[in-house]
């Protein structure tokens, strides 16, 4: 989760100072990424082979990384995490209902609480976050979810996402090109690029692949609700970002919507068994 929140602040800290243009800053984080996993699994690909890459897992990871960058050009850090981890939550939560999970009375009224949150978020007013970019991250947060159910199949997490990582490559590349009129950098802006993908998304990836194969749909989401707190507080910290009333309310509304739904998931599960 420290990984995730580190991204979100890498990226703004990256484009909201103009260090570097959204295309480029993901096609170096891919390309980092890529390097270092792959790094990592030649030897064993030079003795066993490679296994084929999923491109359902590399489209849905590229869809991700495009988008999050591009939404993080006019969202703070708080808000572009609370809507991408608020959408995130909402498809993974919206998956379990249709495979058949337990969904009480009340778990509906905090869905609805969380999707008010989300409206609130992103409503034209006073402090509202720009409606494009908010777009584009919810956009972003479909993809990371999408990414995650599909991670829960995985037996390998290291060599999955390797491979998510480099057939990601040549479509960030395109985008690269696509968007080259656009083209600035810097050298620290690379440099937060470099960090955000090898560290922060290629091994922390790693590790959320390896934790999905024991976790459901819902715990997965579970886990993840931290994530909007910490990179507000470090935007806050570190870029001088505001603490707005809409974000606090808006925060308050998703995460405590969502964690009723999860409580009352969680009830009959727990519940002792009588031993009559």
């Amino acid at each position: 989760m420290i990984a995730f929140a580190a991204n979100s602040l890498l990226c703004r800290l990256a484009l909201g100072q103009q260090m570097i243009d959204a295309a480029s800053f993901t096609t170096i984080r891919v390309v980092s990424g890529a390097v270092v996993l792959a790094l990592i699994m030649l030897p064993r690909w030079r003795v066993c082979g490679r296994a084929p890459a999923d491109w359902r897992m590399v489209t849905m990871l590229s869809t991700y990384m495009v988008f999050f960058s591009f939404a993080y050009l006019s969202l703070s850090v708080g808000t572009g995490a609370l809507v991408l981890f608020g959408s995130v939550q909402l498809a993974m939560f919206m998956a379990g209902i249709r495979g058949g999970e337990y969904f009480a009375p009340l778990s509906w009224v905090g869905l609805t609480l969380a999707i008010l949150g989300l409206i609130y978020l992103v409503w034209p007013g006073v402090s509202a976050p720009d409606p494009f970019g908010a777009m584009l991250m919810t956009i972003a947060g479909l993809g990371w979810a999408f990414y995650s159910l599909l991670g829960r199949g995985v037996t390998d997490p290291v060599e999955s996402t390797a491979n998510n990582f480099i057939f990601s490559v040549p479509l960030v590349i395109v985008i690269s090109v696509v968007f080259a009129g656009d083209f600035h950098g810097s050298w620290p802006g690379v440099f937060w690029a470099v960090v955000s993908g090898a560290l922060a998304s290629g091994l922390g990836y790693v590790m959320w692949y390896a934790a999905l194969k024991g976790l459901t749909a819902t715990r997965a989401a579970t886990v993840q609700l931290s994530v909007p707190v910490i990179p507000a507080l470090g935007g806050v910290v570190l870029l001088s970002e505001p603490i707005t009333l809409r974000l606090v309310l808006a925060s308050i509304a998703t995460l405590g919507g969502v964690a009723m739904v999860l409580a009352q998931r969680a009830r009959p599960a727990d519940l002792p068994r009588r031993s009559d």
